[in-house]
């Protein structure tokens, strides 16, 4: 692996980047705020003697849903040795890069928490058809799905949501909405479907709190990613 300057545009500072846009998503994502890597500015990589390898950058972020930006200095460290473990990120933004959405995330909380059980769709539907009241889950799974991204990363591995299938509203505890997802996440390196489910609760106070990721056996019909994250 490459050390010193990086360039911005190749695998190396694109893959410390996108841990960063997970590990926000894991802090701020919501069926409202799904935060994705805009551009990398520059990145540097330096050998951290028995640590692994660090990675400093300069990079913008950006909430898909309102199209605003934000610079971000982030600092990702990929831990090293023979067992995996998932990257540290240190991130420091000026502010979200969103619209306020504590009303819409309240609305839809009072409502799904009201009509237990009556939420198990395919997003999209069998015609490629996302309903607009079905937006919101479809952005809290992606959003959602940066847990697996994030544990999953490693200086080799480059992930995008390729699908969110498939959601399931289960029975509410602790004042929490819990669901169930299937989502297929791609591997822009190994060019890799791996289908995973994703068990999780959420309620605006607490934000996503995951539950459970099991990663799935492989398909012999995978579906071709939508580079869409």
């Amino acid at each position: 692996m490459a050390t010193g300057e990086l360039n911005p545009n190749h695998y190396p500072a694109q893959r410390a980047a996108k841990a960063v846009q997970h590990y926000l998503n894991t802090l701020y994502g919501s069926p409202y705020r799904v935060i994705f890597l805009n551009r990398v500015h520059s990145g540097y990589a330096e050998d951290v003697a028995d640590s692994g390898r660090k990675y400093k950058l300069e990079i913008t972020v950006q909430d898909h849903i309102s199209n605003k930006t934000e610079n971000c200095t982030a600092e990702v460290l990929f831990p090293g040795g023979e067992q995996q473990r998932p990257p540290q990120v240190q991130a420091s933004l000026e502010e979200l890069p969103t619209t306020d959405t504590k009303a819409e995330e309240e609305a839809l909380f009072q409502k799904y928490k009201t009509n237990q059980g009556v939420l198990s769709e395919h997003l999209p539907d069998s015609h490629g058809h996302v309903d607009p009241d079905m937006e919101p889950f479809l952005h809290l799974g992606s959003a959602a799905s940066s847990f697996i991204m994030l544990n999953e990363s490693t200086e080799n591995t480059l992930y995008n949501v390729a699908q969110v299938a498939n959601v399931t509203q289960l029975k509410t505890e602790n004042d929490q909405l819990k669901f169930d997802y299937y989502v297929l996440l791609h591997d822009m390196i190994s060019q890799e479907i791996i289908h995973w489910k994703l068990l999780f609760t959420w309620s605006p106070q607490e934000g996503v709190k995951v539950l459970q990721m099991e990663k799935l056996p492989h398909s012999h019909h995978d579906e071709t990613p939508q580079n869409n994250n």
